[in-house]
């Protein structure tokens, strides 16, 4: 099963996060074989990390519950939320093996969180979603996929990682997405983000 975690850090955290770094790289070793996308999202100068993404394969709830509160970073409080969902890997392939990089472009991570009433009728856009997506932006995502809740029961919105001109680009992505033309999600999100791991 694959699980999405998106960590927010605390107001002021950065000196702890980069004192724990690379606890918190030794920690995600042990996950290395069945990690997906990882990385700190960023203020838009990208001098200061504003939280974490991981995907990975998980076993099950309990494995998603020890991966995201046995990490050092949240156990020693850079961090002040953690969302948890599942997730499903579309393009069915990690970050790593994304090969359309552009030089001067920027990396986001997108979050769209579905409103509660959406969850039951999304899947009448589920094709037009994907068109969109396809036409449009096919070589510029990095990864996408829904989200789910936690017991992977009910449709919670999308994750997307891609590579733009600007977050301007990234606005107009989710702008003309058909789940967005017809209200189904929330809020989106729109985070300047990097590959994470060690370099």
């Amino acid at each position: 099963m694959e699980y999405f975690f998106y960590c927010r850090d605390r107001p002021g955290s950065g000196p702890l996060r980069s004192e724990l770094i690379e606890d918190h790289w030794s920690f995600m070793d042990r996950y290395a074989e069945t990690m997906i996308a990882r990385g700190p999202t960023l203020t838009p100068d990208g001098e200061e990390a504003t939280g974490s993404l991981h995907i990975v394969g998980l076993p099950d709830s309990a494995a998603a519950q020890e991966f995201a509160f046995d990490e050092p970073n949240y156990k020693a409080g850079v961090y002040r939320e953690v969302l948890i969902r599942r997730w499903r890997n579309v393009l069915g392939r990690t970050m790593w093996q994304f090969t359309g990089a552009v030089p001067g472009y920027r990396r986001f991570l997108i979050l769209a969180h579905a409103k509660p009433e959406a969850a039951a009728s999304h899947a009448s856009l589920d094709e037009a979603h994907r068109e969109h997506l396809d036409r449009g932006y096919r070589d510029r995502l990095i990864g996408y996929g829904p989200l789910f809740s936690e017991d992977g029961t009910e449709w919670a919105g999308t994750a997307l990682m891609a590579e733009l001109p600007d977050r301007a680009a990234a606005e107009t992505l989710m702008a003309d997405d058909p789940y967005s033309r017809n209200g189904f999600y929330e809020t989106v999100e729109i985070h300047h983000w990097e590959f994470g791991g060690r370099r």
